[in-house]
């Protein structure tokens, strides 16, 4: 009963921190930013996505309140004629340049070559860099607002995160759990005013960076071959005396990342063992999470008749950890009921996403979008 009573004071006191987080420090871009007058150049890097990029790139050429706005395309050596899709849908826009990538070279992974050639390629009087990955759908204002926001807390960094768009039982049980993870366990307040680098969060599916700092901590460059280079780069900045935030962006952005399970899976896999660094450290998160989020309910049924009180106790702790992942889903436009319910399965499934990770890494057997990650 003891460890049990700890278990619930833990998961409740986490449930309390994600409710400040979602409440009180989460920042939310306006709905109604003004007019921009700074020059910002939007980069999209795109490999194989030509069943994709059409709705993305509609949305980049629609968007309001950046006068001063350019797009800069890279076709990172595609083969589904991903280029020809882009110069279709953007015709003659004057503001639109498509690149051609060029492999990355030795020690470069690449997402972060190819994000490096366009912010080098972009044009010198843009001030502002926004990064969006072909599975993000802006909403008409989201440059102008994310800009105005990246301006109004004093970042070099901001990352508004999308609204992931659910549609399979696996999206349901996996995604949720990017934004819970940060709402319960980063305290947004204290990442915003720390200059401790281990202390910094990003999603690179829509970034926003002030182009001086950017430089300033070495770009792409100094994140070459790191596979979680949104963190990664999120730490340059921090180390090299700038500032990153972290904002809601579910009014702003949706985003499909994953079409099915393999996808899913593979994607999740190809990253996690970098979350979490040495498998000793995964070991004792997953087993924390495990015991915090998945014996409750255990417990609960399994002792429902023979020690009521117990069965109540861990029950409470049970409903305390729905209740934090409902906050999160509520707090970032995603969908709570009846998902929340099945917080515990979903841990299980981090937990043997997180152990197939290392596994995969340990064979170097890796790989995404054709090339080795690891």
């Amino acid at each position: 009963m003891t460890v049990l009573s700890v278990l619930l004071v833990a998961v409740a006191a986490l449930t309390a921190h994600t409710w400040v987080n979602a409440t009180r420090w989460l920042r939310r871009p306006t709905d109604a930013p003004d007019e921009v007058g700074e020059s910002v150049a939007v980069l999209l890097p795109l490999r194989d996505e030509a069943t994709r990029v059409t709705p993305c790139l509609r949305a980049l050429l629609a968007q309001r309140g950046v006068p001063g706005l350019r797009l800069v395309v890279l076709d990172d050596g595609s083969t589904d004629g991903t280029a020809d899709v882009v110069r279709a849908v953007a015709g003659d826009d004057p503001r639109v340049t498509v690149l051609t990538g060029v492999a990355p070279p030795p020690g470069w992974l690449g997402k972060p070559h190819a994000c490096w050639q366009l912010a080098t390629r972009a044009a010198p009087e843009a001030t502002a860099l926004v990064f969006v990955d072909a599975d993000v759908v802006l909403a008409p204002h989201a440059v102008a607002a994310a800009v105005t926001e990246l301006r109004a807390a004093r970042a070099t960094l901001l990352s508004p995160y999308p609204r992931i768009v659910v549609a399979t039982a696996a999206d349901r049980l996996v995604q949720p759990l990017l934004q819970w993870l940060w709402l319960t366990f980063l305290p947004l307040r204290a990442m915003e005013r720390s200059a401790r680098p281990s202390l910094a969060a990003a999603g690179g599916q829509f970034l926003v960076v002030d182009r001086a700092g950017y430089t300033a901590a070495g770009g792409h460059a100094a994140v070459a071959d790191k596979i979680l280079e949104d963190v990664e780069l999120a730490r340059a900045v921090k180390r090299a005396g700038g500032r990153i935030a972290l904002a809601d962006g579910s009014r702003l952005a949706t985003c499909r990342m994953y079409d099915d399970w393999p996808q899913l899976r593979d994607g999740y896999s190809k990253s996690l063992w970098a979350s979490f660094g040495h498998p000793g450290a995964a070991a004792a998160v997953v087993a924390a999470l495990l015991l915090l989020y998945t014996a409750p309910p255990l417990v609960a049924l399994g002792f429902a008749w023979t020690a009521p009180r117990v069965s109540m106790v861990a029950l409470i702790a049970y409903l305390l950890g729905v209740a934090g992942r409902a906050l999160t889903a509520r707090a970032t436009g995603g969908r709570w009921w009846p998902d929340a319910l099945a917080h515990p399965v979903s841990v299980v499934v981090l937990g043997w996403l997180t152990l197939r990770s290392y596994h995969l890494r340990k064979r170097r057997r890796l790989t995404w979008r054709g090339r080795p990650v690891s």
